[in-house]
Protein backbone atom coordinates (compact mmCIF):
# COMPACT_ATOMS: atom_id res chain seq x y z
CA UNK A 1 0.00 0.00 0.00
CA UNK A 2 1.14 3.54 -0.70
CA UNK A 3 0.31 6.76 1.08
CA UNK A 4 -0.61 9.68 -1.16
CA UNK A 5 -0.36 13.00 0.69
CA UNK A 6 -1.42 15.10 -2.29
CA UNK A 7 -5.10 15.70 -2.94
CA UNK A 8 -5.75 14.54 -6.50
CA UNK A 9 -9.31 15.05 -7.74
CA UNK A 10 -10.88 11.75 -8.78
CA UNK A 11 -13.83 11.39 -11.15
CA UNK A 12 -17.07 10.01 -9.75
CA UNK A 13 -16.91 7.16 -12.26
CA UNK A 14 -13.72 5.90 -10.61
CA UNK A 15 -15.39 5.73 -7.21
CA UNK A 16 -18.49 4.14 -8.73
CA UNK A 17 -16.34 1.34 -10.15
CA UNK A 18 -14.90 0.66 -6.70
CA UNK A 19 -18.37 0.71 -5.12
CA UNK A 20 -19.58 -1.87 -7.63
CA UNK A 21 -16.57 -4.09 -7.04
CA UNK A 22 -16.97 -3.90 -3.28
CA UNK A 23 -20.68 -4.67 -3.50
CA UNK A 24 -20.04 -7.72 -5.68
CA UNK A 25 -17.39 -9.21 -3.43
CA UNK A 26 -19.38 -8.61 -0.26
CA UNK A 27 -22.51 -10.13 -1.80
CA UNK A 28 -20.60 -13.24 -2.85
CA UNK A 29 -19.65 -14.01 0.76
CA UNK A 30 -23.30 -13.80 1.78
CA UNK A 31 -24.33 -15.97 -1.17
CA UNK A 32 -21.86 -18.69 -0.16
CA UNK A 33 -23.26 -18.71 3.37
CA UNK A 34 -26.90 -18.54 2.32
CA UNK A 35 -27.21 -22.28 1.69
CA UNK A 36 -25.98 -23.10 5.20
CA UNK A 37 -28.02 -23.27 8.37
CA UNK A 38 -27.24 -21.15 11.41
CA UNK A 39 -25.94 -24.33 13.05
CA UNK A 40 -23.61 -24.98 10.11
CA UNK A 41 -22.24 -21.47 10.39
CA UNK A 42 -21.42 -21.63 14.10
CA UNK A 43 -19.34 -24.82 14.30
CA UNK A 44 -15.53 -24.99 14.22
CA UNK A 45 -14.38 -28.46 13.16
CA UNK A 46 -10.66 -28.03 14.01
CA UNK A 47 -8.31 -25.26 15.21
CA UNK A 48 -7.12 -24.57 11.64
CA UNK A 49 -10.68 -23.86 10.48
CA UNK A 50 -13.11 -21.14 11.49
CA UNK A 51 -16.89 -20.97 11.64
CA UNK A 52 -18.56 -19.41 8.59
CA UNK A 53 -20.14 -16.82 10.87
CA UNK A 54 -16.68 -15.82 12.07
CA UNK A 55 -15.42 -15.41 8.49
CA UNK A 56 -18.36 -13.11 7.73
CA UNK A 57 -17.62 -11.03 10.80
CA UNK A 58 -13.82 -10.98 10.47
CA UNK A 59 -13.85 -9.69 6.89
CA UNK A 60 -16.20 -6.96 8.09
CA UNK A 61 -13.90 -6.19 11.03
CA UNK A 62 -11.00 -5.74 8.59
CA UNK A 63 -12.81 -3.01 6.67
CA UNK A 64 -14.08 -1.39 9.86
CA UNK A 65 -10.72 -1.38 11.63
CA UNK A 66 -8.19 -0.85 8.86
CA UNK A 67 -10.06 1.19 6.24
CA UNK A 68 -12.76 3.34 7.83
CA UNK A 69 -10.43 5.33 10.13
CA UNK A 70 -8.54 6.53 7.04
CA UNK A 71 -11.69 8.01 5.52
CA UNK A 72 -11.71 10.80 8.12
CA UNK A 73 -15.50 10.73 8.38
CA UNK A 74 -17.64 10.30 11.51
CA UNK A 75 -18.22 6.63 12.31
CA UNK A 76 -19.84 4.87 15.25
CA UNK A 77 -18.69 1.24 15.71
CA UNK A 78 -21.46 -1.34 15.57
CA UNK A 79 -20.17 -2.97 18.77
CA UNK A 80 -16.81 -2.05 20.27
CA UNK A 81 -16.42 -5.58 21.68
CA UNK A 82 -16.18 -7.00 18.15
CA UNK A 83 -12.65 -5.58 17.90
CA UNK A 84 -11.61 -8.33 20.33
CA UNK A 85 -13.81 -11.11 18.97
CA UNK A 86 -12.95 -10.83 15.29
CA UNK A 87 -9.29 -9.80 15.15
CA UNK A 88 -7.41 -12.72 13.63
CA UNK A 89 -3.67 -12.26 14.22
CA UNK A 90 -2.90 -8.53 14.10
CA UNK A 91 -0.78 -7.84 17.16
CA UNK A 92 -0.71 -4.11 16.38
CA UNK A 93 -4.50 -3.97 16.75
CA UNK A 94 -4.67 -5.44 20.22
CA UNK A 95 -5.63 -8.70 21.95
CA UNK A 96 -7.99 -11.22 20.40
CA UNK A 97 -10.20 -14.19 21.17
CA UNK A 98 -8.16 -17.42 20.92
CA UNK A 99 -8.40 -18.99 17.48
CA UNK A 100 -9.15 -22.57 18.66
CA UNK A 101 -12.17 -21.23 20.58
CA UNK A 102 -13.97 -19.46 17.75
CA UNK A 103 -16.54 -22.26 17.64
CA UNK A 104 -17.63 -21.36 21.18
CA UNK A 105 -18.97 -17.98 20.02
CA UNK A 106 -22.64 -18.85 19.85
CA UNK A 107 -23.16 -15.14 20.45
CA UNK A 108 -23.29 -12.82 18.63
CA UNK A 109 -25.81 -14.78 16.62
CA UNK A 110 -25.90 -14.99 12.86
CA UNK A 111 -28.55 -12.28 12.57
CA UNK A 112 -26.39 -9.88 14.57
CA UNK A 113 -23.35 -10.67 12.42
CA UNK A 114 -25.39 -9.89 9.32
CA UNK A 115 -26.52 -6.62 10.90
CA UNK A 116 -22.86 -5.85 11.59
CA UNK A 117 -22.04 -6.42 7.92
CA UNK A 118 -24.87 -4.11 6.84
CA UNK A 119 -23.72 -1.41 9.27
CA UNK A 120 -20.15 -1.46 7.98
CA UNK A 121 -21.24 -1.76 4.34
CA UNK A 122 -23.26 1.44 4.72
CA UNK A 123 -20.25 3.20 6.22
CA UNK A 124 -18.00 1.95 3.43
CA UNK A 125 -20.37 3.25 0.79
CA UNK A 126 -20.49 6.61 2.53
CA UNK A 127 -16.69 6.71 2.75
CA UNK A 128 -16.19 5.92 -0.93
CA UNK A 129 -18.77 8.46 -2.04
CA UNK A 130 -18.02 11.35 0.29
CA UNK A 131 -14.47 11.27 1.65
CA UNK A 132 -12.20 14.01 0.35
CA UNK A 133 -9.72 13.29 -2.42
CA UNK A 134 -6.72 13.00 -0.11
CA UNK A 135 -8.56 10.45 2.04
CA UNK A 136 -9.71 8.60 -1.07
CA UNK A 137 -6.11 8.22 -2.19
CA UNK A 138 -5.30 6.81 1.25
CA UNK A 139 -8.17 4.30 1.45
CA UNK A 140 -8.13 3.00 -2.11
CA UNK A 141 -5.15 0.61 -1.69
CA UNK A 142 -6.65 -0.59 1.62
CA UNK A 143 -9.96 -1.17 -0.14
CA UNK A 144 -8.26 -3.31 -2.78
CA UNK A 145 -6.39 -5.30 -0.13
CA UNK A 146 -9.67 -5.76 1.75
CA UNK A 147 -11.41 -7.09 -1.35
CA UNK A 148 -8.73 -9.71 -1.96
CA UNK A 149 -8.64 -10.48 1.76
CA UNK A 150 -12.38 -11.22 1.62
CA UNK A 151 -11.91 -13.41 -1.44
CA UNK A 152 -9.32 -15.41 0.49
CA UNK A 153 -11.92 -15.94 3.19
CA UNK A 154 -14.49 -16.97 0.60
CA UNK A 155 -12.17 -19.80 -0.34
CA UNK A 156 -11.69 -20.63 3.33
CA UNK A 157 -15.46 -20.73 3.82
CA UNK A 158 -15.65 -23.44 1.16
CA UNK A 159 -12.75 -25.50 2.49
CA UNK A 160 -13.75 -25.09 6.14
CA UNK A 161 -17.34 -26.14 5.46
CA UNK A 162 -16.16 -29.16 3.51
CA UNK A 163 -13.97 -30.23 6.42
CA UNK A 164 -16.87 -29.68 8.81
CA UNK A 165 -19.23 -31.84 6.75
CA UNK A 166 -16.54 -34.52 6.36
CA UNK A 167 -16.64 -34.93 10.15
CA UNK A 168 -20.34 -35.85 10.01
CA UNK A 169 -20.74 -39.65 9.75
CA UNK A 170 -23.64 -39.14 7.33
CA UNK A 171 -21.28 -37.32 4.92
CA UNK A 172 -23.95 -34.80 3.89
CA UNK A 173 -23.64 -32.84 0.66
CA UNK A 174 -23.35 -29.06 0.75
CA UNK A 175 -24.25 -28.50 -2.89
CA UNK A 176 -26.83 -30.50 -4.80
CA UNK A 177 -27.24 -31.95 -7.37
CA UNK A 178 -23.74 -32.95 -8.46
CA UNK A 179 -22.26 -31.01 -11.38
CA UNK A 180 -23.07 -32.16 -14.89
CA UNK A 181 -19.43 -31.91 -15.92
CA UNK A 182 -16.30 -32.05 -13.79
CA UNK A 183 -12.99 -30.42 -14.60
CA UNK A 184 -10.89 -33.46 -15.34
CA UNK A 185 -7.22 -34.11 -15.63
CA UNK A 186 -6.25 -35.96 -18.78
CA UNK A 187 -6.60 -39.72 -18.59
CA UNK A 188 -3.68 -40.21 -20.96
CA UNK A 189 -0.13 -41.01 -19.96
CA UNK A 190 1.85 -38.06 -18.69
CA UNK A 191 3.67 -36.06 -21.33
CA UNK A 192 6.69 -34.01 -20.36
CA UNK A 193 7.14 -30.41 -21.41
CA UNK A 194 10.82 -29.52 -21.71
CA UNK A 195 11.80 -26.17 -20.21
CA UNK A 196 15.16 -24.63 -21.12
CA UNK A 197 16.06 -23.14 -17.76
CA UNK A 198 18.27 -20.10 -17.69
CA UNK A 199 17.57 -16.72 -16.11
CA UNK A 200 13.82 -16.09 -15.64
CA UNK A 201 11.79 -13.22 -14.20
CA UNK A 202 9.77 -14.16 -11.12
CA UNK A 203 7.18 -12.26 -9.09
CA UNK A 204 5.65 -8.81 -9.38
CA UNK A 205 6.36 -5.17 -8.70
CA UNK A 206 3.56 -3.11 -7.19
CA UNK A 207 2.35 -0.04 -9.09
CA UNK A 208 2.35 3.37 -7.48
CA UNK A 209 -1.45 3.37 -7.63
CA UNK A 210 -4.06 0.68 -8.14
CA UNK A 211 -7.12 1.06 -10.31
CA UNK A 212 -10.23 -1.06 -9.94
CA UNK A 213 -9.19 -2.99 -13.06
CA UNK A 214 -5.53 -3.59 -12.19
CA UNK A 215 -4.14 -7.04 -11.55
CA UNK A 216 -3.50 -7.28 -7.82
CA UNK A 217 -0.56 -8.84 -5.99
CA UNK A 218 0.08 -9.44 -2.31
CA UNK A 219 3.35 -8.21 -0.88
CA UNK A 220 4.76 -11.75 -0.71
CA UNK A 221 4.72 -11.85 -4.52
CA UNK A 222 7.16 -8.94 -4.65
CA UNK A 223 9.57 -7.71 -5.77
CA UNK A 224 10.05 -8.95 -9.30
CA UNK A 225 13.48 -10.52 -9.51
CA UNK A 226 15.64 -12.89 -11.50
CA UNK A 227 16.11 -16.58 -10.76
CA UNK A 228 18.49 -19.05 -12.39
CA UNK A 229 16.95 -22.39 -13.36
CA UNK A 230 18.62 -25.53 -14.64
CA UNK A 231 16.88 -27.18 -17.61
CA UNK A 232 13.94 -29.28 -16.43
CA UNK A 233 10.76 -30.94 -17.58
CA UNK A 234 7.29 -30.48 -16.15
CA UNK A 235 4.25 -32.74 -16.49
CA UNK A 236 1.59 -31.63 -18.93
CA UNK A 237 -1.18 -32.46 -16.48
CA UNK A 238 -2.02 -32.84 -12.83
CA UNK A 239 -1.72 -36.16 -11.04
CA UNK A 240 -5.14 -37.80 -11.23
CA UNK A 241 -7.10 -39.91 -8.79
CA UNK A 242 -6.42 -42.93 -10.99
CA UNK A 243 -2.69 -42.25 -10.80
CA UNK A 244 -2.83 -41.91 -7.06
CA UNK A 245 -4.93 -45.04 -6.61
CA UNK A 246 -2.15 -47.04 -8.26
CA UNK A 247 0.27 -45.57 -5.70
CA UNK A 248 -2.03 -46.75 -2.89
CA UNK A 249 -2.49 -50.21 -4.41
CA UNK A 250 1.29 -50.53 -4.78
CA UNK A 251 1.70 -50.09 -1.04
CA UNK A 252 2.67 -46.43 -1.12
CA UNK A 253 1.41 -45.80 2.41
CA UNK A 254 3.33 -48.83 3.72
CA UNK A 255 6.71 -48.11 2.12
CA UNK A 256 8.78 -45.91 4.43
CA UNK A 257 11.51 -45.49 1.82
CA UNK A 258 9.23 -43.21 -0.24
CA UNK A 259 8.59 -40.75 2.56
CA UNK A 260 10.41 -37.89 4.19
CA UNK A 261 11.09 -38.66 7.85
CA UNK A 262 8.50 -36.20 9.17
CA UNK A 263 6.04 -37.43 6.55
CA UNK A 264 6.40 -41.04 7.62
CA UNK A 265 5.86 -39.97 11.21
CA UNK A 266 2.66 -38.20 10.11
CA UNK A 267 1.48 -41.34 8.29
CA UNK A 268 1.98 -43.46 11.38
CA UNK A 269 0.57 -40.94 13.84
CA UNK A 270 -2.50 -40.14 11.75
CA UNK A 271 -3.14 -43.60 10.40
CA UNK A 272 -3.10 -42.21 6.86
CA UNK A 273 -3.95 -44.74 4.17
CA UNK A 274 -5.33 -42.49 1.43
CA UNK A 275 -6.13 -38.80 0.77
CA UNK A 276 -8.14 -37.05 3.45
CA UNK A 277 -11.60 -37.21 1.85
CA UNK A 278 -11.36 -40.57 0.11
CA UNK A 279 -13.67 -43.26 1.46
CA UNK A 280 -12.31 -46.79 1.18
CA UNK A 281 -14.53 -49.63 -0.04
CA UNK A 282 -14.68 -51.12 3.46
CA UNK A 283 -15.28 -47.83 5.29
CA UNK A 284 -17.87 -48.47 8.07
CA UNK A 285 -19.65 -45.20 7.28
CA UNK A 286 -20.98 -46.83 4.12
CA UNK A 287 -22.97 -49.32 6.16
CA UNK A 288 -25.32 -47.22 8.25
CA UNK A 289 -27.47 -44.88 6.30
CA UNK A 290 -25.31 -42.72 4.07
CA UNK A 291 -27.17 -44.09 1.07
CA UNK A 292 -23.95 -45.26 -0.56
CA UNK A 293 -23.03 -48.88 -1.11
CA UNK A 294 -19.73 -50.40 -0.09
CA UNK A 295 -17.43 -52.02 -2.60
CA UNK A 296 -15.83 -49.17 -4.52
CA UNK A 297 -13.61 -46.20 -3.71
CA UNK A 298 -15.54 -42.97 -3.27
CA UNK A 299 -14.55 -39.35 -2.70
CA UNK A 300 -16.32 -36.87 -0.44
CA UNK A 301 -16.61 -33.37 -1.86
CA UNK A 302 -18.85 -30.34 -2.13
CA UNK A 303 -21.53 -32.44 -3.80
CA UNK A 304 -21.38 -35.18 -1.19
CA UNK A 305 -20.06 -38.67 -1.71
CA UNK A 306 -19.32 -39.52 -5.34
CA UNK A 307 -17.69 -42.53 -7.01
CA UNK A 308 -13.98 -42.01 -7.47
CA UNK A 309 -13.37 -40.60 -10.95
CA UNK A 310 -9.95 -41.85 -12.07
CA UNK A 311 -9.59 -38.85 -14.44
CA UNK A 312 -10.22 -36.18 -11.80
CA UNK A 313 -7.29 -34.36 -10.24
CA UNK A 314 -6.39 -35.83 -6.85
CA UNK A 315 -6.93 -33.39 -3.99
CA UNK A 316 -6.71 -33.10 -0.20
CA UNK A 317 -3.09 -34.21 -0.16
CA UNK A 318 -0.45 -33.05 2.28
CA UNK A 319 2.96 -32.00 1.04
CA UNK A 320 4.27 -35.24 2.50
CA UNK A 321 1.88 -37.30 0.38
CA UNK A 322 2.67 -35.30 -2.74
CA UNK A 323 6.39 -35.77 -2.16
CA UNK A 324 6.02 -39.52 -1.55
CA UNK A 325 3.97 -39.95 -4.71
CA UNK A 326 6.58 -38.07 -6.73
CA UNK A 327 9.31 -40.33 -5.34
CA UNK A 328 7.25 -43.41 -6.24
CA UNK A 329 6.71 -42.05 -9.75
CA UNK A 330 10.43 -41.49 -10.30
CA UNK A 331 10.02 -37.74 -10.42
CA UNK A 332 9.92 -34.79 -8.02
CA UNK A 333 7.87 -31.73 -7.19
CA UNK A 334 8.69 -28.55 -9.13
CA UNK A 335 10.11 -25.56 -7.34
CA UNK A 336 7.85 -22.54 -7.28
CA UNK A 337 10.19 -20.76 -9.72
CA UNK A 338 9.98 -23.68 -12.13
CA UNK A 339 6.20 -23.67 -11.84
CA UNK A 340 5.91 -19.94 -12.53
CA UNK A 341 8.37 -20.08 -15.43
CA UNK A 342 6.31 -22.87 -17.02
CA UNK A 343 3.00 -21.04 -16.63
CA UNK A 344 1.63 -20.39 -20.09
CA UNK A 345 3.83 -22.92 -21.85
CA UNK A 346 1.94 -24.72 -24.61
CA UNK A 347 0.58 -28.15 -23.76
CA UNK A 348 0.04 -27.62 -20.03
CA UNK A 349 -3.42 -28.16 -18.53
CA UNK A 350 -4.87 -27.51 -15.09
CA UNK A 351 -2.45 -24.82 -14.01
CA UNK A 352 -5.32 -22.98 -12.31
CA UNK A 353 -8.89 -23.68 -11.27
CA UNK A 354 -8.63 -27.33 -10.20
CA UNK A 355 -6.23 -27.84 -7.27
CA UNK A 356 -3.47 -25.91 -5.60
CA UNK A 357 -0.18 -27.57 -6.50
CA UNK A 358 2.48 -28.30 -3.92
CA UNK A 359 6.00 -27.16 -4.78
CA UNK A 360 9.35 -28.08 -3.28
CA UNK A 361 9.93 -24.46 -2.21
CA UNK A 362 9.92 -23.19 1.33
CA UNK A 363 7.79 -20.12 1.92
CA UNK A 364 10.60 -17.60 2.17
CA UNK A 365 10.86 -13.90 1.30
CA UNK A 366 11.96 -12.95 -2.18
CA UNK A 367 15.26 -11.03 -2.45
CA UNK A 368 14.51 -7.44 -1.49
CA UNK A 369 11.11 -8.26 0.04
CA UNK A 370 9.59 -5.57 2.21
CA UNK A 371 6.17 -6.00 3.86
CA UNK A 372 3.42 -3.49 3.28
CA UNK A 373 3.58 -0.47 5.60
CA UNK A 374 1.44 -0.09 8.70
CA UNK A 375 -0.93 -2.72 10.03
CA UNK A 376 -0.78 -4.67 6.75
CA UNK A 377 2.86 -5.51 7.48
CA UNK A 378 1.49 -8.46 9.48
CA UNK A 379 -0.45 -9.82 6.52
CA UNK A 380 2.13 -12.23 5.05
CA UNK A 381 5.71 -11.67 6.08
CA UNK A 382 5.54 -12.96 9.64
CA UNK A 383 4.43 -16.41 8.42
CA UNK A 384 7.57 -16.98 6.33
CA UNK A 385 8.91 -19.94 8.28
CA UNK A 386 8.11 -23.66 8.37
CA UNK A 387 5.67 -23.65 5.45
CA UNK A 388 5.69 -24.78 1.82
CA UNK A 389 4.51 -22.87 -1.24
CA UNK A 390 1.59 -24.00 -3.38
CA UNK A 391 0.91 -22.49 -6.80
CA UNK A 392 -2.11 -22.15 -9.08
CA UNK A 393 -5.62 -22.03 -7.65
CA UNK A 394 -8.45 -24.47 -6.95
CA UNK A 395 -12.14 -25.05 -7.56
CA UNK A 396 -12.75 -23.11 -4.33
CA UNK A 397 -10.76 -20.04 -5.43
CA UNK A 398 -12.80 -17.09 -6.74
CA UNK A 399 -12.38 -17.01 -10.51
CA UNK A 400 -10.70 -13.59 -10.63
CA UNK A 401 -8.48 -14.20 -7.61
CA UNK A 402 -5.81 -16.50 -9.07
CA UNK A 403 -2.73 -15.43 -11.04
CA UNK A 404 0.64 -16.90 -12.09
CA UNK A 405 2.57 -15.18 -9.28
CA UNK A 406 0.20 -16.09 -6.41
CA UNK A 407 2.03 -17.73 -3.51
CA UNK A 408 -0.23 -19.81 -1.30
CA UNK A 409 1.37 -21.46 1.71
CA UNK A 410 0.58 -24.15 4.25
CA UNK A 411 2.49 -26.35 6.69
CA UNK A 412 3.55 -29.65 5.12
CA UNK A 413 1.04 -31.82 7.00
CA UNK A 414 -2.03 -29.78 5.96
CA UNK A 415 -4.42 -31.92 3.87
CA UNK A 416 -7.83 -30.21 4.15
CA UNK A 417 -7.35 -27.85 1.23
CA UNK A 418 -7.92 -28.61 -2.45
CA UNK A 419 -4.22 -29.39 -2.73
CA UNK A 420 -2.75 -31.75 -5.31
CA UNK A 421 0.38 -31.96 -7.40
CA UNK A 422 2.08 -31.79 -10.76
CA UNK A 423 5.31 -33.66 -11.37
CA UNK A 424 8.66 -32.33 -12.54
CA UNK A 425 12.05 -33.86 -13.23
CA UNK A 426 15.57 -32.82 -14.11
CA UNK A 427 16.37 -32.62 -17.79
Amino acid sequence: MHDHPRSVPTPASDRDAWRARLSGVRAESVRLASTLSAEDQCVQSMPDASPVKWHLAHTTWFFETVLLPRANLPYEPFDARFAYLFNSYYEALGPRHPRPQRGLLTRPGLAEVMAYRAHVDAALDLAICHCDDASWQAIRPVLLLGLHHEQQHQELIVTDVLHLLSCNPLLPAWLSPPPSALKLASGADTAWIDMPGGIVEIGRDLPDEWSAEDDFAFDNETPRHQALLRPYAIADRLVSCGDYLRFIEDGGYRNASLWLSDGWSAVKAGGWQHPAYWVAPDDPRLAFGTGHAAGDWQVFGLHGLQPLDPRAAVAQLSFYEASAYAEWAGARLPTEHEWEAAFGASGLSGMTGEVWQWTRSSYDPYPGFRPLPGVAAEYNGKFMVGQLVLRGSSVATPADHGRPTYRNFFPPAARWQFSGLRLAKDA
